[in-house]
């Protein structure tokens, strides 16, 4: 491996780890075993918040450790520590040998090389002082107090890190890749009479903070932030039953993630708790329905060069035009299934073990106009932004709640509507689904996905869909 790439000199020149016994550990710890890894991850990341006219907080921490796996059948030993030593190293190697116990594996074949690499090496902390940070926040708060006077609070926040991982393997196949990952953040306090209500919007990739902090982009995360809080102070109570439901193009696409991709993931169906699981080949969708997982588009928020495991990500399709295609598979899962890896291997840290995750889950655009999807509903909701909720993986019931929704009349958007919470079954939705827009794009930038304790960042994607009858809760009439 050449001495010059950023992972080396960071993890064997500056941390003193020597190639060849590290290689000699990692293969003694491996003998025997059907797969396994030494994760090696360096991160420095930063947050700046802004509240109240004043900084309220910064912070900047630098972590650094490994993580050694070993897999034998479905058994795995996992050892991690924030300590880069070879005396370390070979701590965690006596460790995971345990989970051998007698088991006589071959070691699986090392995922494929590739030449893809999606980010710059360049960190984007050290891209911008820390002075034109704060700047720049001073400058979103006064430009947010002064485009109205019902403007009550703002808080605005700006967060990056810079992320380098090495992953080494049994065969001493070595897999290296850079991350970095930017944020920007702003919400809103709006107040008329006795009511307040809050808007916020942000954005964010993987790219330095100069694709994110010029004014046309800041003054445009201030201004949806606060056309929502002004949404939401002449929001009405929203109705309750079984409705049509509209969802609006890009960040709606996370009930896409929730209520549909987790349950597309591998450990999941292996162990049949999926709603999905044994259905390959069977049409669980509506005509005209496809969805992919992308981790290969440049500088989207759940894109990697490779994951965690050392696997190239990719475009995995997972429903086409209704039929359901195939699952997102980390390595361990896929051999279990006698599948292959698709490159879904993800972790929160180098003290976690990896599992599929989604990176860029989305709906392929239709071709309904979206105008004539919303004049063809009577009465129903317009979703348009969603905040959190809850899926349940085993039964495919999920709850969400929409930040911003409206009701549709006679065929237009009419009065926006607070509370509303969509209630219904992830495979019976997507059965549902009636029209398909031609307006597809991609959330702002700004997802985290929860699983097993682990968060780790995701991008989610539709066009505008209809979806005839949905339980509707609200406390309006």
């Amino acid at each position: 491996m050449p001495g010059t790439t950023v992972a080396h000199d960071l993890f064997f020149t500056k941390a003193g780890l020597d190639s060849r016994t590290v290689d000699r550990l990692v293969g003694d710890a491996l003998k025997g075993c059907d797969d396994g890894e030494l994760y090696l991850e360096y991160r420095q990341s930063e947050a700046l918040s802004f509240d109240d006219g004043r900084l309220k907080s910064a912070s900047f921490d630098t972590t650094q450790g490994f993580g050694l796996r070993a897999v034998c059948g479905e058994a795995t030993g996992y050892a991690h520590a924030s300590e880069l030593s070879q005396a370390a190293i070979g701590r965690a190697a006596q460790a995971v040998i345990a989970v051998r116990a007698g088991h006589t594996g071959t070691i699986a074949e090392s995922p494929p090389p590739t030449n893809r690499h999606l980010y710059i090496d360049g960190n984007p902390l050290s891209a911008l002082p820390f002075a034109a940070k704060v700047a720049l926040l001073q400058d979103i708060d006064a430009y947010a107090r002064a485009k109205d006077p019902r403007v009550r609070q703002v808080m605005a926040s700006l967060s990056g890190e810079w992320q380098v991982v090495l992953i080494r393997r049994a065969d001493g196949r070595v897999v290296e890749d850079v991350r970095p990952l930017v944020r920007l953040n702003v919400a809103i306090v709006a107040a008329e009479g006795d009511r307040m209500e809050t808007g916020s919007h942000g954005t964010g990739g993987r790219t330095l903070y100069d694709a994110f902090i010029g004014p046309d982009q800041w003054r445009a995360q201030v201004n949806e932030a606060f056309r929502q809080a002004l949404v939401n102070l002449g929001s009405k109570s929203a109705p309750a039953g079984e409705m049509p439901v509209v969802l609006g193009p890009g960040w709606p696409g996370i009930l896409l993630h929730e209520a549909i991709g987790h349950g597309l993931e591998g450990d999941f169906n292996r162990k049949k708790t999926s709603a999905f699981a044994g259905l390959l080949g069977q049409r669980v969708a509506a005509p005209g329905v496809t969805v992919i997982d992308d981790g290969t588009l440049g500088d989207r928020r759940g894109s990697l060069s490779v994951d965690d495991e050392g696997t190239p990500t990719s475009a995995t399709t997972l429903i086409e035009n209704g039929i359901l295609v195939g699952y997102l598979q980390d390595r361990l899962n896929a051999r279990l299934m006698g599948m292959k890896p698709t490159g879904n291997g993800r972790r929160e840290s180098f003290g976690h073990q990896p599992l599929p995750r989604m990176t860029n889950t989305y709906m392929q655009a239709g071709d309904a106009n979206p105008a004539e999807i919303i004049a063809g509903v009577k009465k129903g909701l317009y979703a348009a932004n969603f905040g959190g909720g809850q899926v349940d993986i085993t039964s495919g019931k999920f709850v969400f709640t929409a930040s911003e929704a409206y009701l549709i009349e006679d065929g237009r958007i009419g009065p926006a509507v607070k509370g509303a919470t969509l209630i219904g079954h992830g495979p019976e939705v997507l059965t549902r689904v009636k029209a398909v827009g031609t307006d597809f794009c991609f959330d702002p930038g700004v997802g985290t996905c929860g699983k097993a304790g682990q968060g780790v960042p995701v991008g989610v994607g539709q066009p505008t869909l209809l979806i005839d009858g949905l339980t509707v809760g609200g406390t309006g009439g």
